[in-house]
């Protein structure tokens, strides 16, 4: 396989990595965050506190940046987060920094993210579908939703799914909705049942060395107080909310969530939190994966411009074969049927990917 791939490469030309490739896209092209996944060695009280031995041995993730990564400013409050797992159950906790903690929204599957909230997204296959969003706030109202596809790919929400035996808690250091004091921090705490994490099919267990695609996001919306009430403030002229801040753990690059391939990486590991920690090592086909949401990309805005999809990878302006930034060489493939396209990766030690229309993204080959 190794002896005909490079063959196939003498008869192209070949074209080594540069950075102007990702002219237009650069933001989308940037490294995400990770995270290694221990498990607990005790108990864990749903409270919103984390004072178990579990969670003190727990690492903490890196502080949150602007969903736009380094082209905006650093958030203005502080939010990060830890993770463990057993047998049962994911488990999640926040801190968020807040100096004024307000929500008003008390009701199940209230869009709690027109308030200040704290959001959870999970793909456990990585491939971009059939994903899961938790949005919480200061309350405790849980907006729970299952996600078949991308809404960029014509994707909707199933709102009426409810995850069973979802456990959360809320911790308030400070006085909720009252803006005559300053508050300084609200916590988080969930435990999400593996089992539940399913659209009424099989689930997907981790074990250990498992990936999952996750990643964390904070709403953050500028208020003004009117008769001791909080208020998004509005903008003058349109009278709209102004624009809310989003805050993420692993930038994505775009105002938008629902890029799942922009999500951050955890790692799950088998040994106990707190004892022979591991390195996080990136998958092989994470390693490849941007060379062919590239395509992905630049086919999305070759149709959004001429109405069609390119039909071959030369009129994308894309080479059929590069050398990536670590070296590597690899060969691209691409498919095109009227409104359906399917493009494909094949590196020289034989690992094929690929990724359709609806952004689909699969492991064809390893």
């Amino acid at each position: 396989m190794r002896l005909s791939f490079l063959c196939v490469l003498l008869l192209i030309s070949t074209f080594g990595f540069s950075q102007k490739m990702w002219d237009g896209y650069k933001h989308l092209m940037s490294p995400v965050r990770n995270y290694v996944v221990y498990k607990t060695i005790s108990k864990i009280d749903i409270d919103g506190k984390a004072d178990e031995t579990s969670w003190q041995k727990a690492k903490w993730s890196e502080y949150f940046q602007d969903i736009e990564g380094d082209l905006k400013p650093e958030p203005t409050y502080r939010t990060r987060f830890k993770m463990l797992w057993d047998s049962y159950y994911l488990y999640i906790f926040a801190e968020l920094e807040e100096p004024h903690i307000w929500t008003y929204y008390n009701t199940h599957d209230q869009i709690v993210f027109r308030e200040n909230d704290f959001e959870i997204f999970i793909d456990p296959t990585r491939d971009t579908h059939n994903y899961f969003e938790f949005e919480l706030n200061a309350q405790n109202t849980l907006f729970d939703l299952f996600i078949p596809k991308p809404y960029r790919n014509g994707g909707r929400a199933v709102e009426d799914w409810n995850i069973k035996g979802f456990k959360s808690a809320v911790f308030v250091d400070g006085t909720l909705n009252n803006p005559d004091d300053i508050d300084k921090k609200w916590c988080v705490e969930v435990a999400i049942p593996f089992k539940s994490l399913t659209d009424y099919k099989e689930y997907v267990m981790p074990k250990n060395q498992s990936y999952w695609k996750v990643n964390f996001s904070r709403v953050q919306w500028n208020t003004e107080v009117a008769h001791g009430r909080y208020f998004r403030k509005k903008d003058k002229q349109t009278r709209k909310p102004v624009a809310a801040n989003n805050w993420v753990w692993s930038a994505q690059g775009v105002v938008n969530m629902h890029y799942p391939e922009r999500w951050g990486l955890v790692q799950f590991s088998s040994n106990k939190v707190g004892e022979s920690p591991v390195n996080f090592l990136m998958p092989n086909e994470e390693k490849f994966a941007k060379y062919l949401w590239f395509i992905y990309y630049k086919q999305q805005e070759y149709r959004k411009k001429t109405g069609n999809y390119a039909q071959t990878l030369s009129m994308l302006k894309i080479h059929q074969s590069t050398k990536t930034e670590s070296g590597a060489y690899i060969l691209y493939n691409m498919n095109v049927n009227g409104h359906i396209f399917t493009a494909t990766l094949k590196t020289e030690r034989g690992l094929k990917l690929s990724v359709n229309q609806d952004g689909l993204f699969e492991v064809v080959e390893k």
